[in-house]
């Protein structure tokens, strides 16, 4: 692993750091009336836990992502690109808001960016 993307989990604060983000950005996900049909009746508990695990996988961080596949966990949700988009977009402005630098921040969105043709479905 690279020193530039371990660099990464560590400029987010490691698993505390990224547990704060994580539900700071959902609690923009639940304030969004474009989003929160996706959300309806999800154990939010457990999608954060997952949420974690991806974000500190994707930056380099110890230990791997251990949630279903993307394409089955999205599966029949109906997710478009807007709606893809718009989560990309609170996640941006979280890490922002928590003082990540902009090479994380752009490290963050584009190895979630790869997950589109797993997620969207419209």
């Amino acid at each position: 692993m690279s020193d530039s993307v371990r660099g990464a989990y560590e400029a987010l604060g490691a698993h505390p750091g990224i547990r704060r983000a994580v539900d700071q950005f959902y609690e923009r996900i639940a304030a969004d009336p474009a989003l929160t049909r996706f959300f309806a009746g999800a154990d939010l508990d457990r999608l954060r836990a997952h949420q974690v695990e991806l974000l500190a996988a994707a930056v380099g961080g110890p230990g791997r992502y251990t949630g279903r596949e993307m394409s089955h966990a999205h599966r029949g949700l109906h997710i478009t690109d807007a709606a893809f988009d718009r989560v990309l977009g609170h996640l941006n402005a979280t890490l922002v808001d928590v003082g990540a630098d902009e090479r994380t921040i752009r490290q963050v969105l584009r190895a979630l960016s790869q997950m589109r043709l797993d997620i969207v479905e419209d």
